[in-house]
């Protein structure tokens, strides 16, 4: 499907306010060369960074991927060794966070953690070919095979230290962001092996998440007390099985997909004026959390995106359209962007997470793979 040169020109003021904006912050204020790392957070209103709490391997883990995606390998290696220094243990685990003076300060097993350090080892072994960056993604990977798997084809979301039981169970966010990283893990080393573990896990995902009314991937397993969803989630599923045919052609995800798509469009979109996506629906689609975080808004954008270009939906690049347009005015500003917005536009997050470029660009790599 060709895609409108208006769409073009308003997918490049995105990439131009993330090139000349977003991306350089990260190697100026919101970067702390004392300690090698990026700060946790930037002021919305000044552009300083915020006093330090933590450091966490999963932020990171992000600013490797952002900063191998962009070819600035210089600073990506800077990451990497950080990477290592700060959080890495025995054996390829991975601390949750440090103190700002460096010693550990969260040292619970986190899945979430894990995910990421594979998915950034990943990208930054494909723009360096840096074999200690292939050493880390394969001995990340046992450990999560090895430790963190239920033995029912899903994965604890942490364990406490000793890699004990915490109580925490499964959750969908953290096995989402596992088949992120394995199928980055599969691009970067062609093992097939990736390939049939995230089969088998897509299978599991069904079987455990799906709500089989909307398709919709739930936050628990079906059955809790409790459980939500969330459509940026879908949003965000929709697109890494949609990038994905060659191994997800054949999942019954992809087609439940198709409906948890539908269904978050209809229901999780509070308004059809500024396309805002909401943070969490149940499962007859009422709103149950209206505020707007701007991660969900990044997925509803690349969702768009392929579901115009794989799924022939014309529709969706016209709402995509429309959406770039909205977004820029209540989510971009000349320093950076609003984390979270309430339902009326009022700013209720101002702060910019160090973590959020990574979401700001695998939107927009798939909407400038429509130019």
């Amino acid at each position: 499907m060709s895609v409108p040169s208006s769409l073009v020109r308003a997918i490049d003021t995105l990439v131009a306010h993330y090139d000349a904006t977003v991306l350089p912050a990260w190697t100026g204020a919101g970067w702390d060369a004392d300690r090698q790392l990026a700060h946790e957070a930037l002021d919305g209103a000044t552009g300083a960074p915020r006093p330090d709490q933590r450091f966490r391997a999963m932020a990171c883990a992000r600013q490797l991927f952002v900063f191998s995606r962009a070819g600035h390998l210089a600073h990506a290696r800077t990451l990497f060794t950080s990477l290592r220094r700060y959080f890495g243990a025995a054996g390829g685990a991975w601390l949750y966070s440090v103190g700002p003076d460096g010693q550990p300060l969260d040292t619970a097993r986190d899945l979430y953690t894990h995910a990421f350090v594979i998915f950034a080892a990943a990208h930054y072994y494909r723009a360096s070919s840096d074999p200690d960056a292939l050493a880390v993604l394969r001995a990340t990977v046992d450990v999560v095979e090895d430790r963190f798997a239920n033995g029912a084809g899903l994965y604890h979301a942490a364990l406490t230290a000793d890699f004990g039981d915490s109580g925490a169970g499964v959750l969908q966010n953290p096995v989402m962001h596992l088949t992120e990283a394995y199928l980055a893990a599969l691009d970067a080393t062609g093992d097939p092996w990736f390939a049939g573990r995230l089969q088998a896990l897509a299978r599991a995902v069904h079987v455990t998440f799906v709500d089989p009314l909307n398709g919709c991937i739930a936050e628990l397993p079906q059955g809790t007390a409790g459980n939500r969803i969330e459509p940026g989630h879908q949003f965000e599923w929709y697109s890494l099985v949609a990038m994905a045919p060659q191994v997800f052609g054949d999942s019954p995800l992809r087609e439940t997909l198709d409906k948890a798509f539908a269904f978050a469009r209809t229901h999780g979109v509070a308004d059809v004026d500024t396309l805002g996506v909401c943070a969490a629906i149940d499962g007859k689609g009422h709103q149950i959390d209206t505020t707007q975080r701007i991660w969900a808004q990044t997925e509803f954008a690349r969702a768009l995106g392929l579901r115009g270009t794989i799924d022939g939906d014309a529709g969706a690049l016209v709402q995509l359209e429309a959406w770039i347009a909205s977004f820029r005015i209540r989510f971009l500003h000349p320093l950076g962007w609003h984390e979270v917005l309430a339902a009326d536009g009022s700013v209720l997050r101002a702060e910019m997470p160090s973590t959020t470029p990574y979401h700001l660009l695998t939107a927009y790599e798939a909407l400038r793979a429509l130019r």
